[in-house]
């Protein structure tokens, strides 16, 4: 059988509430102070009312055998008006309290409040506690989720730069060494400054940078790549790898449908309140395109990543022509880590 365990600060809830509603009960403005017969008729309400919360509720209630607690319950306020009938003779011999009818309806108006009190606020104190354990395995399963899609971003970044350096190194080009250098860096932040959940905004956008610099090496001449930046707020941080998807999907999909013309203009803009107003847009020819662009696995991600991080806090638009792909996102930035 598994045992109950109470946490000291139940406990500490536990006494302050016993101790609260024993004045309550004992309050008497005629015949102020707590008297002997008080404390063992509270004494029985409280062991009662633990029965109900610590053994009755976890395995019934809680369990949905609900007629069974309700019948338990009222079995165990039974016996309750029993012992304070026993008690009231006791006690208060001879007076009115002490007769059956009346005694049963002084026990019924003492015992059903004091008992619903301390029960209620134990089901009360449960209710929160779970609701906490329910937000905090939300919160691992959205973190758990995260480094999945995040995770999800680096093998297709590989594959596809692996190959142009093999390529590269093939033909004993003279750009080997740059498209290390630069592939280095890129796999750096990659594997060790995007750990965290959120990075500064100045280094996501010397990785945006880097990795625009590196897939520029696959065009060549045959078009041009404009990247541009306007930074006037500072000091924030946003979630990495969040702009990389967008350029990387430009570049595959023009260098994928032309041969030549190929046009990538990148442009990012952050406004002194830290509004981020990222827009990124490339040319490519629909019919010679071989691949869906809005269903790309990096795409599909990056929109759950947002969804996840951003869920009030960003406006993502896709606008696409018979020669243009524009994609524009708009992301209210936090100071800090939050």
């Amino acid at each position: 059988m598994k045992k109950v365990m109470i946490s000291k600060k139940e406990l500490f809830f536990q006494v302050v509430l016993h101790v609260l509603v024993l004045l309550f009960y004992s309050f008497d403005r005629e015949n102020p102070g707590i008297t002997f017969d008080q404390v063992i008729f509270f004494m029985v309400y409280a062991i009662a009312a633990a029965f109900i919360t610590y053994f009755l509720m976890p395995r019934l209630l809680y369990r949905k055998k609900y007629w069974q607690f309700v019948g338990m319950v009222v079995l165990v306020l039974f016996v309750v008006i029993l012992a304070e009938e026993l008690l009231e003779v006791v006690f208060y011999p001879g007076t009115k309290r002490a007769r059956i009818v009346p005694g049963i309806y002084f026990a019924i108006f003492d015992v059903l409040p004091i008992i619903a009190i301390l029960a209620g606020f134990k089901f009360a104190w449960d209710a929160i506690t779970s609701q906490n354990e329910v937000e905090k395995l939300k919160t691992t399963a959205q973190e758990s989720e995260l480094q999945f899609l995040k995770s999800q971003i680096n093998p297709h970044f590989l594959f596809n730069n692996l190959n142009n350096l093999y390529s590269y190194a093939i033909d004993n080009s003279s750009k080997t060494p740059r498209i290390i250098l630069e592939l280095s860096s890129v796999l750096r932040y990659m594997l060790y400054d995007c750990k965290e959940k959120f990075v500064p905004l100045s280094k996501e956008i010397e990785h945006l940078k880097n990795f625009t610099q590196l897939s520029e090496l696959q065009i060549e001449d045959r078009g041009t790549v404009e990247f541009s930046t306007e930074i006037i707020g500072s000091g924030y941080r946003i979630a990495p790898l969040i702009l990389t998807v967008f350029v990387e999907n430009a570049f595959k999909h023009s260098t994928a449908s032309q041969s030549e013309d190929i046009f990538i203009r990148v442009d990012i803009k952050v406004s002194e309140n830290g509004i981020l107003d990222f827009e990124c847009t490339n040319s490519f020819r629909r019919e010679t395109n071989t691949d869906d662009l809005s269903k790309g696995i990096g795409l599909q991600n990056v929109i759950k990543r947002l969804k996840l991080i951003y869920p009030s806090a960003h406006n993502l638009s896709i606008e696409e022509t018979d020669t243009l792909y524009s994609v524009r996102l708009n992301i209210q930035l936090k100071k800090g880590s939050a």
